[in-house]
């Protein structure tokens, strides 16, 4: 395996940058999701004759597709940028 020595230690203050920024990115995720989701949603129900129920079905399916493409596989990475898999 490829030493990594020369990047350093990781210090607190790097892995409370890491939790912190991961922390971010998930809720930026969560932010597109939820807004793109509700355009969607509301073009759907205003903009075709789709209506209320058959856009609030395709928003659903599409949120669901949409967590789990967006926000599931970041959830579940560990903090650790060094892990195989990353």
């Amino acid at each position: 395996m490829e030493d990594r020595s020369h990047f350093g230690e990781q210090t607190q203050d790097v892995v409370e940058h890491e939790r912190t920024y991961h922390a971010f990115s998930i809720l930026v995720r969560w932010s597109m999701l939820a807004i793109g989701n509700a355009i969607f949603w509301f073009t759907l129900w205003f903009a075709t004759p789709a209506g209320f129920l058959g856009s609030t079905v395709a928003a659903m399916a599409t949120f669901i597709l949409g967590y789990m493409v967006l926000v599931r596989r970041e959830e579940k990475q560990p903090l650790n940028l060094w892990v195989e898999g990353r």
